[in-house]
């Protein structure tokens, strides 16, 4: 195991201004102190590991030390002295900060010798993730992911994350391990959480791409502008320092959705960080320096004409969604900004076929249409709903839409969604979503008032159904030929978390079980 002098630490918080005191109750001084690795849960640690103490919104870091301390750690980071931890105690203003520093620290600063590459937005930041890692590896620019449905290292998956934006420990060993794999580059897919929260705090972001901002986490932010700010944030971010390098050949820029309201003082934050800016806009019409016209989309894949300030030619993407143009264009920017061969990046972006739990299709030879979608916000639901929605009235059908909405989690977008739905769908399906230990019948209600101020009636084209399974199956048997159900909210995710906690989830496996059921086998390929 490789380790580190924890003195060399000790001296980092003091340069950043974070280190209060030393506490050196052992008979191991500081400076003799070396530390093998970094962990905020007691129980997760190795001997030769800094605990760091975290207070935390259900528990407190500080209260488990003396328990790590027995697990072998040999220094203890807090914002307070702790009583019978006879290790080093390092205290400093910030447990959180400090525990993004010491994990860039005991993994050598890693994304120092990457092009890093963060998403951040409400909606679209998955689907954009994969787009540039597979327009930069075309180009010949091996590159690292960090998302929402999985982690990619040295080009080989390691599956399903568990959460958007890891904690720093993980996001930080990840990305040595990126390096130490031959990756040139790693995409990060960049939450407002794991900016507020400081878990990205010590990462060198190079290129900062916005998507948009929609109505979200407001139980995390408080409010809509501290939601916004911690978005912002990312874009100062780029300014080059100490702390974020100058790396030969990849400039620090920022790419805007020129579309969004928000989009300008993205810019503004970026501009102001000395980065350069490019902005893009599916809008023939837009002061945008990356432009999608003419864009099709039927039902499988879209089309359209790009123009950028290098070149023009028509692109195809393997996805459904006109809203997928935007995260395309996102994409180029990146691209654009790396002066990459514009034939290699359209072909990097032609060749993602799926991406899990986003706009899925459900085939099993149904004479409608099924996808399985994340969409779990006011916003992302009606882009859904309206990219499908003319390509379901071209066969003359109509749209079926299923969502509920997380409990103990934002709950001012309940009505939200249910109107966005019911103003867009021929039939709403409300269900469960997460619901925790929220009354789930009491989530569906505040979700159908929405729909019914669009003019949904109950048991005529809105439908309140508590148990998920059972409402995927009603949906399905509610449709017509022709017709597209969108079955919103779960996308990738592999639990559905209830009252007694998570159980296992499929849910396209769900889907595909019940139109089965009712006799429709896609033949074998």
């Amino acid at each position: 195991m490789m380790t580190r002098p924890l003195g060399d630490l000790v001296r980092e918080l003091e340069l950043r201004g974070m280190l209060r005191t030393v506490l050196a109750r052992s008979t191991m001084p500081v400076g003799a102190t070396s530390i093998g690795g970094v962990a905020f849960d007691s129980r997760r640690v190795n001997a030769g590991d800094l605990f760091v103490a975290v207070p935390g919104a259900e528990s407190d870091g500080h209260a488990f030390a003396t328990a790590a301390v027995a697990a072998g750690v040999v220094a203890v980071i807090g914002e307070r002295a702790m009583a019978n931890v006879n290790v080093p105690q390092i205290l400093v203003s910030s447990a959180r900060r400090a525990l993004a520093l010491a994990a860039a620290w005991v993994n050598g600063f890693a994304s120092n010798e990457l092009g890093v590459v963060g998403v951040t937005g409400t909606d679209g930041k998955t689907t954009t993730c994969f787009l540039v890692r597979a327009m930069l590896v075309e180009c010949g620019l091996s590159a690292g992911l960090i998302s929402t449905i999985e982690a990619i290292v040295g080009g080989q998956s390691e599956g399903y994350t568990g959460h958007t934006t890891p904690e720093a420990p993980v996001i930080q060993a990840d990305l040595r391990r990126m390096v130490d794999a031959g990756d040139r580059f790693a995409v990060i897919e960049t939450t407002s959480h794991g900016l507020a929260l400081d878990r990205v705090a010590e990462i060198a972001y190079d290129i900062a791409v916005f998507t948009n901002l929609t109505h979200e986490h407001l139980d995390v932010h408080g409010t809509y502008e501290a939601y916004v700010a911690a978005k912002r944030s990312l874009f100062a971010r780029l300014e080059v320092g100490p702390d974020n390098p100058a790396k030969p050949g990849i400039p620090k820029g920022a790419v805007i959705n020129a579309q969004d309201e928000r989009g300008p003082e993205m810019a503004a934050a970026a501009l102001a960080a000395g980065a350069r800016v490019l902005t893009y806009a599916v809008d023939p019409d837009a002061a945008a320096d990356i432009v999608a016209t003419a864009v099709r989309d039927d039902g499988r894949s879209i089309s359209m004409r790009v123009r950028t300030g290098r070149w023009e030619d028509e692109l195809r993407l393997q996805l459904p969604g006109r809203f997928n143009a935007f995260n395309a264009l996102a994409a180029i920017g990146v691209g654009e900004l790396l002066d990459l061969d514009p034939a290699a990046m359209r072909r990097g972006l032609a060749s993602v076929r799926r991406v899990e739990g986003r706009m899925d299709l459900i085939d099993e030879g149904q004479p409608f249409d099924v996808f399985v979608d994340f969409a779990h916000t006011p916003g992302a639901l009606a882009a859904a709903l309206d990219a499908l929605g003319p390509v379901a009235a071209a066969r003359g059908g109509g749209l079926i839409s299923l969502f509920g909405s997380p409990g103990a989690r934002d709950i001012a977008k309940r009505p939200m969604m249910g109107r966005a739905a019911g103003e867009r769908s021929r039939v709403v399906v409300v269900t469960e979503d997460d619901p925790r230990t929220n009354e789930r019948m009491a989530i569906l209600e505040e979700i159908a008032a929405g729909a019914e101020e669009a003019g949904k009636r109950r048991g005529h084209d809105l439908y309140l159904i508590e148990d998920r399974d059972a409402a995927i199956r009603q949906a399905l048997e509610l449709a017509r030929p022709g017709d597209i159900v969108l079955l919103a909210g779960k996308g990738h995710e592999h639990t559905l978390a209830r009252a007694g906690g998570p159980i296992p989830w499929d849910e396209a496996g769900i889907a595909r079980a019940a139109l089965n059921e009712m006799g429709y086998i896609a033949p074998k390929r």
